[in-house]
């Protein structure tokens, strides 16, 4: 049985991770931690998500939690993720990583720890992102560069990055699947007279306000026609019970870097 640890456990992703895992009988939950100025620490987790008591105080620090947790969901901030990948590493934890705003050197030391322990990261743990990744990487395969591609992303007021890590995921798959770098292609702003639309490039829009929970569309537009595919998410839910169902996946593998599609492929 998977004993599983939450950081962040009193946020918005947090809570709905806590209720994920206590609708499961396979997992346990074990530990939930806050950063050292929340209000909510020293608070049962339980009574965070409305529930009974559960004797699982939030505390401020991921030395502090339960020992026997053998796996930790991390939705927080590049900051503490940096400091959990170095813990888990040392500790032999496995970690399941939904944190978006990574740098190359964060993923860096992701890559680094994952030599260490098992690690799931993915930028959406919904199921319909992840096929979506593929079907996208099917039909820039198929289209090639004579249609332009552009990303569209719209995301709740407080979201704090852009464009989101599934905006960025579906831009990844796309130039992949064209033996492209994204880097090299991508285009994140325009403004003025920018001129024509350079060939092969990937375009992005961000959209923020009120409370979207998080819609991508990619279009794939050419002469006389216009494919797209979009994924509009409703509950964030959907993504709390991929998190929790990859948890309980990465507690059997060994050491090394996983995604969602390996999670669904193996179930």
């Amino acid at each position: 049985m998977s004993k599983i640890a939450v950081a962040g456990a009193a946020g918005r992703m947090g809570r709905q991770l806590l209720q994920a895992v206590l609708e499961r009988e396979d997992i346990v939950l074990c530990g939930a931690t806050e950063h050292p100025q929340a209000e909510t620490l020293g608070m049962d987790a339980g009574l965070l998500v409305g529930n009974e008591k559960l004797g699982i105080q939030l505390v401020d620090a991921i030395a502090s939690i339960d020992q026997s947790v053998n796996t930790i969901i991390d939705f927080t901030s590049p900051a503490n993720t940096r400091a959990l990948l170095e813990y888990a590493a040392a500790n032999s934890k496995n970690l399941v990583i939904g944190t978006t705003g990574l740098t190359e050197e964060d993923k860096a030391l992701l890559n680094d720890a994952a030599k260490s322990t098992a690690i799931v990261f993915a930028s959406n743990y919904s199921v319909g992102v992840t096929l979506s990744l593929e079907l996208l990487a099917h039909a820039a395969k198929v289209l090639g560069d004579h249609y332009d591609i552009e990303i569209i992303e719209a995301h709740h007021r407080h979201k704090v990055d852009a464009p989101s890590g599934t905006a960025l995921s579906m831009g990844e798959s796309i130039a992949q699947a064209q033996g492209k770098d994204l880097n090299s292609c991508a285009v994140y702003a325009r403004e003025g007279i920018t001129g024509a639309r350079e060939d092969g490039a990937i375009g992005f829009a961000t959209v923020r306000g009120g409370d979207v929970i998080g819609e991508h569309t990619v279009m794939f537009c050419g002469q006389g026609e216009r494919l797209e595919i979009t994924h509009k998410a409703t509950d964030r839910m959907t993504f709390a019970r991929g998190a929790v169902r990859a948890a309980s996946w990465v507690a059997g593998q060994p050491a090394g870097l996983y995604s969602m599609t390996d999670v669904l492929r193996v179930n």
